[in-house]
């Protein structure tokens, strides 16, 4: 990657002051071209104003406020669409609470350099999970094979959230369509890149449950996500996805 390209890490944050500053520190020192963007959706814990404080503190660092928690989706979309007007060449989807690993940041680098979308996975190489109960890594494992079933997206970890886009992938997406959050979302957006032709390279990470912080996965979220897969299915059909 040459040094002129820079990197832009998204982090969506909503009462992740445990750990905002952590993450921070922990992926800046990593490659002189990464910058890093925090989504904050007004969390009451004050996450928003801690982040502000690190953007004064660090020139790498930038805040973008939204007045309400809207989700995952929506968050990750204003977040996009900062990175293209800023013309980002990599783009990442990263979680704060450090499930994400910041020491795998250097194999997406490397690797978005062959692939348009890179993709960090559970269950590449078996089942790379830590500190989750028995139901939710049955639930998350079911549903990447439920996903690859009904829409044929062939990757073996289609929820995973830990990715990094080459801003022309994203140019290419009408963000604006996006209609899904949480797990859908990660699902969408990857079927849309599938569609379009781009090239998708999964590697293994292992996702290590949060220890700080709580978790935002609710029942909602698996709802969206059981009917959304046909949902993408049917627009992939009539050729409305890309």
């Amino acid at each position: 990657m040459p040094h002129t390209q820079r990197a832009l890490i998204i982090f969506p944050t909503y009462n992740e002051k445990e750990n905002i500053e952590k993450i921070v520190h922990a992926v800046i020192p990593l490659d002189p071209r990464i910058h890093v963007l925090i989504v904050d959706d007004n969390s009451p814990d004050g996450t928003g104003q801690l982040a502000d404080k690190l953007s004064e503190e660090l020139n790498k660092v930038e805040v973008l406020h939204r007045p309400n928690k809207e989700g995952l989706g929506q968050a990750y979309i204003a977040g996009f669409k900062w990175a293209i007007e800023r013309q980002f060449d990599y783009i990442f989807e990263m979680d704060a609470d450090f499930s994400h690993g910041p020491e795998y940041i250097k194999n997406f680098l490397k690797e978005i350099q062959h692939y348009d979308l890179v993709i960090g996975s559970r269950y590449i190489k078996g089942v790379n999970v830590i500190n989750w109960p028995m139901s939710r890594l049955l639930l998350s494992y079911f549903a990447n094979a439920y996903t690859r079933i009904v829409t044929g997206l062939p990757l073996r970890d289609a929820t995973g959230g830990f990715k990094c886009f080459r801003r022309k992938v994203l140019e290419k997406i009408n963000l604006d369509a996006i209609e899904s959050s949480g797990y859908s979302f990660q699902i969408e957006m990857s079927m849309r890149v599938w569609k379009r032709g781009f090239t998708i390279k999964e590697i293994p990470i292992i996702f290590v449950d949060r220890t700080a912080g709580v978790s935002k996965m609710s029942k909602k979220i698996v709802r969206e996500a059981i009917y959304m897969v046909w949902w993408l299915r049917l627009k992939s059909i009539f050729g409305k996805l890309k």
